[in-house]
């Protein structure tokens, strides 16, 4: 098989749908709902709790440190009528009597009370001047513990609202997690040609770890910053609307860069998920091929080829850091000018009289709150640029639907209890169009049957038993179970019935009971017995310390090669299959093995339909039949001993061998 392009090249994206991908996450939200409900309440809260604080400090000012101006008229103690600071005291008090007593030059009486201008203040005693301000010291204390109790209540509000997002967050890349994993599984064999297996682990795990950073750094925070936004704003209108127009005047400017920014670091963060699936994927390739890169001295060529997709990778981050390096600065300097816009223009109007220090303060520090949540988000975008270009990668995946189709309802038929007959009509198949592995194939394999297939590398036998389990389906033609189409049957259905061993089996990591009785349903020890004996692996499992529970690294790497050849036989037996199909079985295993796996064939066909995939002749003559395939063709067929008397193709094989 050819292919023509890089199939593991990264698929190209399009324009960036944002709206799009955010919309293909509502259902994983969904599920959540209510904790959601009960977040964007706490935030709501806390954002309120927040924006108090500051006002606080200006009903400080204004009320007790430095009272805002009040109009006066002419009189004996001041001199002159305008606006000034004055100070009301209740002479119903005795202590407060004294004083006014003592200096009724800087009181002006009028009934019960008397009035003094601030700036007299400083003519009387400290201990004077205390017990007259005793009411604003009293309540700068209720100030200063009411923002107490606000920062206490914040606390506790904030350590509710990350407990639930993170619970919140961590569910649904649970959710996200199974469901790509999930649907991965289900995928056919095409996909997993096309996808190196670094590019699908970095999806399932690099990949939703970004997500979970959206979900629980981005969606809420957010909502609490465009909140806090608004209501800033509203405060600072509803202070003095003249000095915050002209604040909010350099807004536009902000929103350029900000959308000037986004452009460019959205392609920045795709470019950077990519390479870090191509270095997983280089990183995979060279650890599970490393031996071979070690026997033909390719270390350096290999670190070279590594060394430019890590140079990429570094390039797509530097262009990230970059585009942040220099937004980050911009919106401090532009909050720089807002608070200098505060400072001149508040100053001056102190100066006139129209606002009061309070204001100016207030006003302050709203500016300063201001540009913290316009940094956050600019930092959230960032996770959320990240995130969103993992949603790409993860969405291209799940999308997908290169999978083997099921049977509609109507279409469906159940699987025959039995396992009559197994046939191949005029099939055509091809891996890549118009380049077909098998042309027009034609057999009958009736059940009870041993057919053997041999012919040279390429001539399609693996290609013809990915059509029986259904790996992949025929072009043309159909193959038939009991006469009817395989493809009205369920697959799982189908494979239930099948079992293979293949030329190089996989070991997963485990014990090797895992391994060879995988399941939840309990084994018989008599029916692990059969199947030992049966695969010749009860002297394997008798020579390992722990038998069945000893433990297997990943690919069974501790084995031989002949051995995890007879393990996988087992795994085949234990599942009590109608139609065992060996794809070369026999390669990987030494003379003495193979005549003992010979043997526990011939004692197979006696009570399973088996199909025999042999590049070894010796292999195929326990068959009632032999097909003999070249370049996708059946050119013989018959038992071994009309093939050799027939001296084609088949004869001159056996000949080849020996």
């Amino acid at each position: 098989m050819t292919l023509k392009t890089n199939i593991f090249e990264e698929k190209k994206l399009g324009q960036a749908q944002d709206f799009g991908l955010l919309k293909k996450l509502i259902p994983y939200v969904r599920p959540y709902r209510m904790l959601f409900a009960w977040i964007f309440l706490l935030i709501i809260t806390i954002t309120v709790l927040e924006l108090a604080t500051p006002y606080i400090t200006k009903i400080a000012i204004d009320r007790y440190i430095v009272p805002e101006q009040t109009d006066f008229q002419e009189s004996r103690t001041f001199e002159s009528g305008g606006r000034t600071r004055l100070l009301t005291v209740d002479l119903s008090d005795p202590e407060i009597e004294k004083i006014v007593t003592a200096r009724p030059e800087l009181f002006e009486i009028s009934g019960t009370s008397a009035v003094i201008r601030y700036d007299l203040l400083t003519s009387l005693p400290r201990t004077s001047l205390v017990q007259l301000r005793h009411q604003d010291l009293t309540g700068i204390s209720m100030a200063a513990a009411g923002l107490l109790v606000l920062v206490v209540i914040s606390f506790f509000l904030n350590f509710f609202n990350v407990v639930i997002m993170e619970y919140m967050g961590q569910r649904m890349m649970h959710d996200l997690r199974i469901r790509l994993f999930s649907h991965i599984s289900g995928l056919s064999v095409r996909f997993f040609t096309r996808n190196p297996v670094g590019r699908l682990v970095t999806r399932v795990t690099n990949d939703t770890q970004n997500m979970h950073e959206m979900f629980t750094s981005v969606l809420v925070f957010v909502f609490k910053d465009l909140f806090m936004l608004l209501g800033i704003t509203v405060v600072l209108f509803s202070i003095d609307w003249r000095l915050s127009a002209a604040v909010y005047a350099i807004l536009p400017l902000v929103f350029y860069i900000s959308w000037k920014f986004s452009k460019s670091a959205r392609e920045a963060y795709r470019t950077l998920r990519v390479k870090i699936a191509e270095i997983n994927s280089k990183f995979s390739e060279s650890i599970g091929g490393m031996q071979v890169i070690q026997l033909f001295c390719q270390e350096t060529a290999n670190y070279r080829k590594f060394k430019i997709i890590n140079q990429a990778h570094f390039q797509a981050g530097m262009q990230q850091i970059t585009v942040f390096a220099l937004f980050m600065p911009l919106i401090e300097m532009l909050s720089a000018v807002a608070l200098a816009v505060v400072i001149f223009y508040g100053g001056h109007s102190i100066l006139a009289g129209r606002i009061s220090l309070g204001t100016l303060v207030v006003f302050i520090s709203y500016v300063r709150m201001f540009f913290r949540p316009i940094r956050d988000i600019a930092e959230k975008y960032n996770i959320t640029l990240n995130a969103l270009s993992s949603a790409e990668r993860i969405f291209l995946i799940l999308d997908d639907t290169d999978r083997i189709p099921e049977p509609g309802e109507t279409e469906r038929i159940p699987v025959p209890e039995r396992l009559l007959s197994l046939a191949f009509h005029h099939v055509t198949f091809s891996y890549v169009p118009n380049e077909p592995v098998l042309k027009d194939v034609s057999f009958d394999l009736p059940a009870g049957d041993t057919l053997a297939i041999v012919g040279p590398t390429g001539a399609g036998k693996t290609s013809l038993i990915n059509l029986i389990i259904r790996f992949y389906d025929p072009d043309e033609g159909a193959v038939l179970i009991n006469g009817a189409d395989i493809r009205k049957f369920s697959i799982s259905d189908v494979r239930s019935k099948t079992a293979l061993v293949t030329q190089d089996p996989y070991i997963f990591s485990g014990t090797l009971r895992d391994n060879i009785f995988s399941g939840d349903s309990p084994v018989s020890a008599d029916k692990i017995i059969a199947v030992l004996k049966t695969s010749c692996c009860k002297g394997l499992i008798d020579k390992l310390p722990d038998g069945l529970d000893t433990k297997m690294t990943e690919s069974g790497a501790t084995l031989s090669s002949g051995e995890r050849q007879l393990i996988s036989i087992a795994r085949a037996l234990a599942h009590d299959p109608e139609l065992i199909i060996f794809d070369e079985a026999t390669s990987y295993v030494d003379s003495e093995t193979e005549a003992a796996i010979q043997q526990a064939l011939a004692n197979l066909t006696q009570q399973y339909t088996t199909i025999i995939i042999a590049h070894r002749l010796s292999t195929a003559r326990v068959a009632s039949r032999i097909l003999v395939l070249q370049s996708g063709k059946i050119i013989e067929t018959g038992t071994h001993e009309e093939l050799m008397r027939q001296k084609g193709f088949y004869y001159r094989l056996n000949q080849i061998q020996g």
